[in-house]
């Protein structure tokens, strides 16, 4: 199964024996007290920096979280799509738990779109389904509902189902377009988390065939050295059926980490991307102490 989304210009393939997806985590105030006092004065200057260092670090998708406080989150997400949209030709995954936001983000979008994210509530399989229809996006699904974050792997899966019949069956929305975040949680707090998560992915990827994506930082939150243990999650994960994540695309650790689960995967035939990478690195070392 494959999820297709597009830019004005560019189409991307998730799932199927496409490379895994890189989905650049950078445009998001969360944590950034400059950026934030940025964002309140309208001034957008940090999102092109940002947009400049993911797609140079290799990311395929970027992430648009403009939810800083006091700042009119709406009109922050139409002037970034279509800053962002200017600058790269990258699909965008519009970030917003607010729906006058999400429909803002979509109403300024070129293409198609990934929306992040409906959970199994009905209220918000009620509020934000509909929007992913009429804009033909694709969604984000989180298997928990307002009852709790299921910590068992099974129940995910059943509030996984429901999803998709209520996306599939009241809203049309084809089950490819339906992206699902298997959970994942910190290591940090419970070293049984991880696992959990990656039941939820195969059990997910046997039963439904979806396509899946999460936010690996997440499993790092709170402990030290966070690249080394991403850097060992996410081939687990793509081994487990992951095809995937919001990340920090600016991180090598990171990102070479992917590439070398995507040729460990036969998502690389015959190493050329693997080889291709190498080469350009060497190049660039080559490079730098001329150009110094």
């Amino acid at each position: 199964m494959e999820t297709v989304l597009s830019s004005a210009t560019t189409e991307l393939r998730i799932g199927g024996a496409n490379p895994f997806c890189i989905i650049g985590e950078r445009i998001n105030p969360t944590g950034r007290k400059i950026f934030q006092e940025q964002l309140r004065r309208g001034d957008l200057a940090r999102v092109e920096i940002d947009v400049a260092e993911q797609v140079a670090g290799g990311a395929m998708m970027l992430d648009v979280n403009m939810g800083a406080p006091l700042c009119d989150e709406a009109a922050l997400m139409t002037a970034a799509v279509r800053l962002i949209q200017s600058r790269c030709d990258l699909p965008l995954c519009l970030d917003s738990s607010i729906i006058e936001v999400l429909e803002a983000g979509l109403a300024a979008y070129q293409g198609k779109a990934l929306v992040n994210s409906v959970t199994a509530e009905d209220e918000r399989l009620d509020a934000i389904l509909p929007l992913v229809a009429r804009y033909g996006a694709a969604v984000i699904a989180l298997p928990n509902d307002e009852e709790e974050i299921p910590e068992e792997p099974g129940r995910r899966l059943e509030l996984a189902r429901k999803i998709v019949e209520v996306a599939t069956g009241k809203y049309q929305i084809p089950i490819e377009d339906l992206v699902f975040d298997p959970l994942a949680m910190p290591v940090g707090a419970d070293t049984t988390l991880v696992l959990r998560t990656l039941e939820t992915i195969v059990l997910l990827r046997a039963e439904l065939g979806v396509n899946m994506t999460l936010g690996a930082s997440n499993v790092s939150f709170g402990m030290p050295d966070r690249a080394s243990i991403g850097a060992a999650f996410l081939p687990m994960a793509i081994a487990s059926g992951l095809t995937s994540a919001i990340m920090d695309a600016r991180s090598p650790q990171l990102v070479q980490a992917v590439k070398a689960a995507d040729l460990l995967t036969d998502r690389d035939p015959w190493g050329a991307g693997w080889i291709a990478a190498h080469r350009a690195r060497q190049a660039a070392a080559r490079a730098a102490p001329a150009a110094s």
